[in-house]
Protein backbone atom coordinates (compact mmCIF):
# COMPACT_ATOMS: atom_id res chain seq x y z
CA UNK A 1 0.00 0.00 0.00
CA UNK A 2 1.31 3.32 -0.79
CA UNK A 3 0.77 4.33 3.43
CA UNK A 4 3.71 2.03 3.53
CA UNK A 5 6.30 3.80 1.83
CA UNK A 6 5.48 6.85 3.99
CA UNK A 7 4.57 5.49 7.75
CA UNK A 8 5.83 2.23 9.13
CA UNK A 9 4.41 0.23 12.10
CA UNK A 10 6.01 0.35 15.31
CA UNK A 11 8.41 -1.97 16.09
CA UNK A 12 6.70 -4.95 18.53
CA UNK A 13 8.51 -5.16 21.40
CA UNK A 14 9.88 -8.97 22.81
CA UNK A 15 10.94 -11.06 25.73
CA UNK A 16 9.60 -10.21 29.10
CA UNK A 17 6.48 -8.15 30.10
CA UNK A 18 8.13 -5.47 31.77
CA UNK A 19 6.80 -1.23 31.14
CA UNK A 20 10.19 0.20 31.74
CA UNK A 21 10.19 3.11 33.87
CA UNK A 22 10.82 6.09 31.16
CA UNK A 23 9.68 5.82 27.96
CA UNK A 24 12.36 4.42 25.75
CA UNK A 25 15.28 6.34 23.81
CA UNK A 26 15.41 4.33 20.46
CA UNK A 27 11.64 4.92 18.55
CA UNK A 28 10.32 5.75 15.42
CA UNK A 29 9.11 8.60 16.52
CA UNK A 30 10.72 11.60 17.71
CA UNK A 31 11.65 10.70 21.85
CA UNK A 32 9.34 13.52 23.33
CA UNK A 33 7.73 12.39 26.54
CA UNK A 34 4.07 13.08 26.88
CA UNK A 35 1.32 13.11 29.53
CA UNK A 36 -0.58 10.46 28.01
CA UNK A 37 -0.65 7.49 26.01
CA UNK A 38 -3.91 5.68 25.53
CA UNK A 39 -3.17 1.63 23.84
CA UNK A 40 -6.18 0.49 21.68
CA UNK A 41 -6.23 -3.03 21.13
CA UNK A 42 -7.76 -4.45 18.27
CA UNK A 43 -9.01 -7.46 16.29
CA UNK A 44 -10.71 -7.42 13.57
CA UNK A 45 -12.05 -4.14 13.84
CA UNK A 46 -11.40 -2.67 10.24
CA UNK A 47 -15.14 -1.73 10.59
CA UNK A 48 -14.59 0.66 13.59
CA UNK A 49 -10.67 1.63 14.11
CA UNK A 50 -11.51 4.91 11.76
CA UNK A 51 -14.73 6.25 13.91
CA UNK A 52 -12.41 5.36 17.26
CA UNK A 53 -9.70 7.57 15.95
CA UNK A 54 -11.35 10.19 14.89
CA UNK A 55 -13.41 10.10 18.05
CA UNK A 56 -10.54 10.06 20.52
CA UNK A 57 -8.72 12.57 18.85
CA UNK A 58 -11.44 15.60 19.32
CA UNK A 59 -11.84 14.68 22.63
CA UNK A 60 -8.24 14.54 23.72
CA UNK A 61 -6.95 17.58 21.41
CA UNK A 62 -10.12 19.53 23.74
CA UNK A 63 -8.83 18.11 26.87
CA UNK A 64 -4.64 18.10 26.01
CA UNK A 65 -4.07 19.38 22.65
CA UNK A 66 -0.48 17.69 21.33
CA UNK A 67 -0.16 16.11 24.59
CA UNK A 68 -1.13 12.74 23.69
CA UNK A 69 -0.21 9.20 21.54
CA UNK A 70 -2.81 6.79 20.41
CA UNK A 71 -1.37 3.13 20.11
CA UNK A 72 -3.46 0.98 17.69
CA UNK A 73 -1.81 -3.08 18.69
CA UNK A 74 -3.12 -4.98 15.87
CA UNK A 75 -3.09 -8.80 16.08
CA UNK A 76 -2.61 -9.30 12.70
CA UNK A 77 -6.41 -8.90 11.96
CA UNK A 78 -7.77 -11.16 8.51
CA UNK A 79 -9.26 -8.22 7.59
CA UNK A 80 -6.15 -6.05 7.80
CA UNK A 81 -7.79 -3.65 10.65
CA UNK A 82 -3.65 -3.09 10.37
CA UNK A 83 -3.85 -1.68 6.66
CA UNK A 84 -6.82 0.55 7.43
CA UNK A 85 -5.11 2.17 10.55
CA UNK A 86 -2.13 2.99 9.04
CA UNK A 87 -3.57 4.85 6.45
CA UNK A 88 -5.13 6.98 9.19
CA UNK A 89 -1.47 8.37 10.20
CA UNK A 90 -0.78 10.85 7.87
CA UNK A 91 -4.12 12.92 8.92
CA UNK A 92 -3.90 11.94 12.89
CA UNK A 93 -0.45 12.60 13.64
CA UNK A 94 -1.05 11.58 17.04
CA UNK A 95 -2.08 7.91 15.79
CA UNK A 96 0.87 4.98 15.56
CA UNK A 97 0.30 1.55 15.31
CA UNK A 98 1.23 -1.65 15.96
CA UNK A 99 1.05 -4.81 13.73
CA UNK A 100 1.75 -8.05 15.96
CA UNK A 101 2.42 -11.28 14.25
CA UNK A 102 4.14 -13.57 16.89
CA UNK A 103 1.94 -13.13 19.77
CA UNK A 104 -1.98 -13.21 20.28
CA UNK A 105 -4.37 -11.79 23.43
CA UNK A 106 -5.53 -8.75 24.37
CA UNK A 107 -3.84 -8.51 27.50
CA UNK A 108 -0.14 -8.85 26.21
CA UNK A 109 -1.28 -6.50 23.28
CA UNK A 110 -2.16 -3.62 26.22
CA UNK A 111 1.81 -4.67 27.47
CA UNK A 112 3.76 -4.13 23.93
CA UNK A 113 1.80 -1.00 23.83
CA UNK A 114 3.06 0.60 27.11
CA UNK A 115 6.41 -1.02 26.62
CA UNK A 116 6.58 1.44 23.49
CA UNK A 117 4.44 4.15 25.12
CA UNK A 118 6.00 7.49 25.60
CA UNK A 119 3.44 8.78 28.64
CA UNK A 120 3.61 8.92 31.98
CA UNK A 121 0.01 8.08 31.99
CA UNK A 122 -0.65 5.04 30.51
CA UNK A 123 -4.32 3.90 29.52
CA UNK A 124 -6.22 1.65 27.66
CA UNK A 125 -9.91 1.43 25.51
CA UNK A 126 -11.41 -0.96 23.85
CA UNK A 127 -11.63 -0.49 19.67
CA UNK A 128 -14.98 -1.08 19.09
CA UNK A 129 -16.54 1.85 20.80
CA UNK A 130 -18.44 -0.10 23.59
CA UNK A 131 -16.09 2.04 25.98
CA UNK A 132 -17.22 5.82 25.35
CA UNK A 133 -14.46 7.69 24.78
CA UNK A 134 -15.77 10.95 26.80
CA UNK A 135 -15.15 9.13 29.73
CA UNK A 136 -11.71 9.64 29.34
CA UNK A 137 -11.70 13.30 30.80
CA UNK A 138 -12.75 12.30 33.88
CA UNK A 139 -10.30 9.59 34.23
CA UNK A 140 -8.19 12.03 33.42
CA UNK A 141 -8.98 14.04 35.75
CA UNK A 142 -8.92 11.34 38.49
CA UNK A 143 -5.14 11.05 37.53
CA UNK A 144 -4.48 14.64 38.07
CA UNK A 145 -6.44 14.70 41.52
CA UNK A 146 -3.65 12.06 42.50
CA UNK A 147 -5.11 8.65 41.78
CA UNK A 148 -2.76 6.22 40.69
CA UNK A 149 -5.39 4.36 38.92
CA UNK A 150 -8.47 5.65 37.25
CA UNK A 151 -11.33 2.92 36.44
CA UNK A 152 -14.33 3.26 34.06
CA UNK A 153 -16.88 1.41 36.49
CA UNK A 154 -20.46 -0.35 35.20
CA UNK A 155 -21.11 -0.75 38.77
CA UNK A 156 -21.12 2.48 40.63
CA UNK A 157 -23.67 5.49 39.99
CA UNK A 158 -23.51 6.91 36.33
CA UNK A 159 -22.36 3.01 35.12
CA UNK A 160 -24.34 0.46 33.90
CA UNK A 161 -25.32 -1.84 30.10
CA UNK A 162 -27.14 -1.01 27.38
CA UNK A 163 -29.21 -3.99 26.61
CA UNK A 164 -27.37 -7.16 28.05
CA UNK A 165 -28.84 -10.30 28.35
CA UNK A 166 -29.88 -12.03 31.72
CA UNK A 167 -27.26 -14.86 30.81
CA UNK A 168 -24.60 -12.18 30.36
CA UNK A 169 -25.49 -10.52 33.60
CA UNK A 170 -25.36 -13.59 35.36
CA UNK A 171 -22.22 -14.95 33.72
CA UNK A 172 -20.58 -11.04 34.18
CA UNK A 173 -21.65 -11.22 37.77
CA UNK A 174 -20.83 -15.01 38.78
CA UNK A 175 -17.43 -14.67 37.64
CA UNK A 176 -17.26 -11.41 39.92
CA UNK A 177 -18.28 -13.17 42.67
CA UNK A 178 -15.61 -16.59 41.55
CA UNK A 179 -12.84 -13.94 41.43
CA UNK A 180 -14.10 -12.18 45.01
CA UNK A 181 -13.75 -15.72 46.84
CA UNK A 182 -9.90 -16.29 44.53
CA UNK A 183 -8.82 -12.92 44.88
CA UNK A 184 -10.37 -11.11 47.86
CA UNK A 185 -7.84 -8.69 47.84
CA UNK A 186 -7.44 -7.50 44.27
CA UNK A 187 -11.28 -7.91 43.25
CA UNK A 188 -12.10 -6.10 46.51
CA UNK A 189 -10.78 -2.91 45.79
CA UNK A 190 -12.51 -1.55 42.56
CA UNK A 191 -16.28 -2.23 41.68
CA UNK A 192 -16.10 -3.31 38.12
CA UNK A 193 -12.65 -5.97 38.03
CA UNK A 194 -13.91 -6.90 34.75
CA UNK A 195 -13.53 -3.60 32.92
CA UNK A 196 -11.28 -3.26 30.16
CA UNK A 197 -11.34 0.17 30.26
CA UNK A 198 -8.70 2.17 32.65
CA UNK A 199 -5.97 4.81 33.28
CA UNK A 200 -2.61 4.33 35.43
CA UNK A 201 0.17 5.82 36.54
CA UNK A 202 3.54 4.43 34.74
CA UNK A 203 5.50 4.80 37.91
CA UNK A 204 2.96 2.46 39.24
CA UNK A 205 4.33 -0.44 36.84
CA UNK A 206 8.05 0.80 36.11
CA UNK A 207 9.84 -2.67 36.02
CA UNK A 208 7.08 -4.64 37.42
CA UNK A 209 7.13 -8.62 35.99
CA UNK A 210 3.36 -9.16 34.32
CA UNK A 211 2.08 -12.03 33.46
CA UNK A 212 -1.12 -11.89 31.88
CA UNK A 213 -3.72 -14.27 31.39
CA UNK A 214 -6.48 -13.42 28.53
CA UNK A 215 -8.75 -10.28 28.55
CA UNK A 216 -8.49 -8.81 31.82
CA UNK A 217 -5.38 -6.74 32.22
CA UNK A 218 -6.59 -4.74 34.83
CA UNK A 219 -6.56 -7.96 37.28
CA UNK A 220 -3.00 -7.92 36.26
CA UNK A 221 -2.31 -4.37 37.07
CA UNK A 222 -4.26 -4.25 40.15
CA UNK A 223 -2.55 -7.53 41.63
CA UNK A 224 0.90 -7.34 40.54
CA UNK A 225 1.67 -2.99 40.41
CA UNK A 226 2.45 -0.70 42.81
CA UNK A 227 -1.27 0.67 43.02
CA UNK A 228 -2.43 2.85 46.07
CA UNK A 229 -5.20 4.80 45.59
CA UNK A 230 -7.76 4.13 43.34
CA UNK A 231 -10.21 5.85 41.82
CA UNK A 232 -13.90 5.08 39.93
CA UNK A 233 -15.81 6.68 37.08
CA UNK A 234 -18.83 5.42 36.20
CA UNK A 235 -20.09 4.44 32.47
CA UNK A 236 -22.45 2.61 30.36
CA UNK A 237 -21.22 -0.21 28.40
CA UNK A 238 -22.41 -0.07 25.21
CA UNK A 239 -23.36 -2.22 22.05
CA UNK A 240 -21.37 -2.42 19.03
CA UNK A 241 -22.31 -1.00 15.88
CA UNK A 242 -19.65 -2.79 13.36
CA UNK A 243 -18.05 -5.69 13.42
CA UNK A 244 -18.65 -8.76 15.67
CA UNK A 245 -18.23 -9.61 19.61
CA UNK A 246 -14.98 -11.38 21.16
CA UNK A 247 -16.73 -13.13 23.89
CA UNK A 248 -16.96 -16.60 23.89
CA UNK A 249 -16.84 -19.40 26.32
CA UNK A 250 -12.67 -19.48 26.14
CA UNK A 251 -12.60 -15.73 27.77
CA UNK A 252 -14.25 -17.29 31.25
CA UNK A 253 -11.64 -20.48 30.73
CA UNK A 254 -8.90 -18.12 30.62
CA UNK A 255 -10.24 -15.63 33.30
CA UNK A 256 -10.34 -18.29 35.64
CA UNK A 257 -6.81 -19.38 34.80
CA UNK A 258 -5.53 -16.31 35.67
CA UNK A 259 -7.11 -15.90 38.74
CA UNK A 260 -5.49 -19.08 39.93
CA UNK A 261 -2.34 -18.02 38.83
CA UNK A 262 -2.16 -14.59 39.69
CA UNK A 263 -3.52 -16.08 43.37
CA UNK A 264 -0.25 -18.74 43.45
CA UNK A 265 2.32 -16.03 41.77
CA UNK A 266 1.62 -13.64 45.07
CA UNK A 267 1.98 -15.86 47.70
CA UNK A 268 -0.76 -16.65 49.33
CA UNK A 269 -1.42 -20.39 47.86
CA UNK A 270 2.30 -20.95 49.57
CA UNK A 271 1.16 -19.62 52.92
CA UNK A 272 -1.93 -21.85 53.07
CA UNK A 273 0.03 -24.73 52.00
CA UNK A 274 2.10 -24.32 55.50
CA UNK A 275 -0.78 -24.99 57.31
CA UNK A 276 -2.54 -27.56 55.37
CA UNK A 277 0.57 -30.02 54.04
CA UNK A 278 0.16 -31.41 50.73
CA UNK A 279 0.21 -35.20 52.01
CA UNK A 280 -2.59 -34.56 54.12
CA UNK A 281 -4.71 -32.92 51.69
CA UNK A 282 -4.04 -35.81 49.22
CA UNK A 283 -5.91 -38.39 51.93
CA UNK A 284 -8.16 -35.83 52.60
CA UNK A 285 -9.30 -36.14 49.04
CA UNK A 286 -9.00 -39.44 48.53
CA UNK A 287 -11.40 -40.02 51.73
CA UNK A 288 -13.86 -36.87 49.93
CA UNK A 289 -13.90 -39.31 46.62
CA UNK A 290 -15.30 -42.81 48.78
CA UNK A 291 -17.67 -40.28 49.88
CA UNK A 292 -18.79 -39.80 46.67
CA UNK A 293 -19.28 -42.83 46.15
CA UNK A 294 -21.32 -43.69 49.68
CA UNK A 295 -23.58 -40.23 48.32
CA UNK A 296 -24.49 -42.05 44.81
CA UNK A 297 -25.26 -45.72 46.04
CA UNK A 298 -27.66 -43.89 49.16
CA UNK A 299 -28.98 -41.30 46.53
CA UNK A 300 -29.81 -44.25 44.06
CA UNK A 301 -31.65 -46.62 47.03
CA UNK A 302 -33.73 -43.66 48.30
CA UNK A 303 -34.59 -41.71 45.18
CA UNK A 304 -34.98 -44.15 42.69
CA UNK A 305 -38.13 -45.01 40.74
CA UNK A 306 -37.27 -48.68 40.78
CA UNK A 307 -36.08 -48.61 44.68
CA UNK A 308 -38.03 -46.76 47.27
CA UNK A 309 -38.73 -43.56 45.05
CA UNK A 310 -38.66 -41.05 47.75
CA UNK A 311 -38.33 -36.71 46.70
CA UNK A 312 -35.12 -36.06 45.37
CA UNK A 313 -34.35 -33.15 47.69
CA UNK A 314 -35.62 -35.20 50.77
CA UNK A 315 -33.14 -38.19 49.41
CA UNK A 316 -29.80 -35.69 48.92
CA UNK A 317 -30.30 -34.60 52.43
CA UNK A 318 -29.96 -38.19 53.98
CA UNK A 319 -27.28 -38.99 51.43
CA UNK A 320 -25.29 -36.54 52.10
CA UNK A 321 -25.30 -37.06 55.37
CA UNK A 322 -24.70 -40.95 54.96
CA UNK A 323 -21.53 -39.31 53.08
CA UNK A 324 -20.17 -36.91 55.76
CA UNK A 325 -20.44 -39.49 58.50
CA UNK A 326 -18.46 -41.85 56.14
CA UNK A 327 -15.66 -38.86 55.25
CA UNK A 328 -15.58 -38.17 58.58
CA UNK A 329 -14.73 -41.76 60.25
CA UNK A 330 -11.79 -42.45 57.12
CA UNK A 331 -10.60 -38.88 57.71
CA UNK A 332 -10.22 -39.41 62.10
CA UNK A 333 -9.14 -43.20 61.13
CA UNK A 334 -6.38 -42.23 58.63
CA UNK A 335 -5.99 -38.38 57.24
CA UNK A 336 -5.68 -37.62 61.15
CA UNK A 337 -4.65 -40.01 62.61
CA UNK A 338 -1.97 -38.51 64.64
CA UNK A 339 -4.62 -35.97 66.08
CA UNK A 340 -7.29 -38.53 67.16
CA UNK A 341 -5.17 -40.86 68.86
CA UNK A 342 -4.66 -38.28 71.24
CA UNK A 343 -7.99 -38.03 72.07
CA UNK A 344 -9.94 -40.79 71.77
CA UNK A 345 -12.39 -39.86 74.55
CA UNK A 346 -16.32 -40.33 73.36
CA UNK A 347 -16.62 -36.63 74.13
CA UNK A 348 -13.59 -35.74 72.13
CA UNK A 349 -15.08 -37.73 68.81
CA UNK A 350 -17.99 -36.19 69.03
CA UNK A 351 -16.94 -32.60 69.30
CA UNK A 352 -14.81 -33.18 66.20
CA UNK A 353 -17.38 -34.77 64.51
CA UNK A 354 -19.84 -31.89 65.23
CA UNK A 355 -17.14 -29.50 64.26
CA UNK A 356 -17.07 -31.47 60.35
CA UNK A 357 -20.45 -31.36 60.17
CA UNK A 358 -20.93 -27.65 60.64
CA UNK A 359 -18.10 -27.05 58.48
CA UNK A 360 -19.38 -29.32 55.42
CA UNK A 361 -23.22 -28.14 56.31
CA UNK A 362 -23.06 -24.73 54.09
CA UNK A 363 -21.58 -27.21 51.31
CA UNK A 364 -24.54 -29.55 51.84
CA UNK A 365 -26.87 -26.36 51.18
CA UNK A 366 -25.26 -25.40 48.15
CA UNK A 367 -25.07 -28.94 47.07
CA UNK A 368 -28.99 -29.38 47.40
CA UNK A 369 -29.49 -25.95 45.38
CA UNK A 370 -27.05 -26.76 42.93
CA UNK A 371 -28.80 -30.20 42.74
CA UNK A 372 -31.84 -29.07 41.81
CA UNK A 373 -30.56 -26.24 39.43
CA UNK A 374 -29.02 -28.40 37.67
CA UNK A 375 -31.63 -31.28 37.59
CA UNK A 376 -34.61 -28.83 36.83
CA UNK A 377 -33.47 -26.74 34.34
CA UNK A 378 -29.92 -27.43 32.78
CA UNK A 379 -29.14 -31.78 33.12
CA UNK A 380 -32.00 -33.99 33.61
CA UNK A 381 -30.65 -36.69 34.87
CA UNK A 382 -30.28 -36.60 38.80
CA UNK A 383 -26.58 -38.93 39.44
CA UNK A 384 -24.90 -36.21 36.20
CA UNK A 385 -26.55 -33.20 38.22
CA UNK A 386 -25.66 -35.04 41.49
CA UNK A 387 -21.66 -35.30 40.21
CA UNK A 388 -21.85 -31.28 39.26
CA UNK A 389 -23.96 -30.42 42.54
CA UNK A 390 -20.57 -32.32 44.43
CA UNK A 391 -17.65 -31.45 42.56
CA UNK A 392 -19.27 -27.39 43.23
CA UNK A 393 -19.82 -28.12 46.90
CA UNK A 394 -15.94 -29.65 47.41
CA UNK A 395 -14.58 -26.16 46.02
CA UNK A 396 -16.79 -24.61 48.77
CA UNK A 397 -16.19 -26.61 51.54
CA UNK A 398 -12.06 -26.91 50.60
CA UNK A 399 -12.16 -22.77 50.64
CA UNK A 400 -14.22 -22.24 53.91
CA UNK A 401 -11.82 -25.01 55.59
CA UNK A 402 -8.91 -23.21 54.57
CA UNK A 403 -10.12 -19.76 55.87
CA UNK A 404 -10.83 -21.47 58.85
CA UNK A 405 -7.13 -23.28 58.76
CA UNK A 406 -9.10 -26.46 59.70
CA UNK A 407 -7.89 -26.20 63.34
CA UNK A 408 -8.74 -29.98 64.23
CA UNK A 409 -5.31 -30.98 62.43
CA UNK A 410 -3.86 -28.49 65.23
CA UNK A 411 -4.92 -30.21 67.94
CA UNK A 412 -1.80 -31.16 69.94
Amino acid sequence: MDTQKTQSFLPAPTGKFQVPEFPPSKSSVINQQLQFSLVIPTYKESKNVRNVVIRLTQILDEFIPGDYELIIVDDDSPDRTWEVALSLVEEYPQLQVMRRQHERGLSTAVIRGWQVARGNILGVIDGDLQHPPHVLKQLLSEIYQGADLAAASRHIEGGGVSSWSFIRRFLSRGAQLLGLLILPKVLGRVSDPMSGYFLVQRNCLASVTLDPVGYKILLEVIGRGKIDKIAEVGYVFCERYEGESKVTWKQYVDYIHHLIRLRISTGRIGRVSQRFPLSRFVRFGLVGLSGVFVDMVILYLLSDPTTLAWPLTRSKIIASEFAIFNNFLWNDAWTFADVSMQQQELHQRLKRFLKFNIICLAGLVLNVFFLNLIFNFLIPNRYIANLIAIAIATIWNFWVNLKLSWRVTQVK
